[in-house]
């Protein structure tokens, strides 16, 4: 399945957050790669309501901001709920890259290491420089073993074939092999408070 943003975006971005939580709610094993960015069910509100401020400038979309980063924000209950366990995969760049100001971004840092100690949470990172056993790619999430989410520019791909989830599999399988874990990971997150720029003063 193939849905272009504007169409799933029509009337604003809360539909659309809402409208994974079915999925969420029954998926017992999520496999998670993402690139660039932290993912959903681990933002801060802060650091929520930039990216979906952003994406609701670029698709021009109805403004509804406070609505879609409540619903969000509502999503993140299954890390504390039901049964379920989270294996996910970061580049390290995805902790560097600049999404708001210092303070969203220290933050989003601070709100990774404390998620860390979840028990049902694998987090791993690949570092920037590390030996890897596959290369970046789009980020995913795979739910279960019946589908796979992949976002575009453009779109949201859902990828339900078994043959096409298997390859998603392998790639994410090389990714675990490739990232760092516990206090390695920790280090890097701590690295990249420690890089951020100090924060300019107030003009008022």
């Amino acid at each position: 399945m193939y849905i272009e943003w504007r169409r799933a975006l029509h009337s604003g971005m809360t539909h659309s957050q809402k409208a994974r939580i079915p999925l969420y709610e029954r998926t017992t094993l999520f496999r998670v790669y993402e690139p660039g960015l932290i993912p959903g069910f681990f933002q801060t509100p802060d650091y929520a309501s930039t990216i979906i401020t952003a994406a609701i400038e670029l698709e021009q979309i109805p403004n509804d901001l406070h609505q879609a980063v409540a619903a969000r924000l509502e999503r993140q209950q299954i890390l504390h709920t039901g049964e379920r366990c989270f294996l996910v995969v970061l580049e390290e760049q995805a902790l560097r890259t600049r999404v708001g100001d210092i303070d969203v971004m220290a933050g989003q840092l601070h709100r990774l290491l404390e998620i860390m100690s979840l028990y049902r949470l694998r987090l791993g990172i690949i570092p920037s420089m590390g030996k890897r056993r596959t290369w970046t790619s789009a980020g995913f999430w795979i739910f279960d073993q019946h589908t796979v989410h992949v976002e575009t520019p453009s779109a949201e791909i859902t990828i339900t074939q078994r043959s096409e989830i298997a390859v998603y599999e392998k790639k994410f399988a090389r990714h675990q092999h490739s990232a760092v874990y516990g206090p390695q990971a920790q280090a890097l997150i701590n690295k990249a408070l420690a890089d951020l720029p100090p924060q300019a003063p107030d003009p008022s």
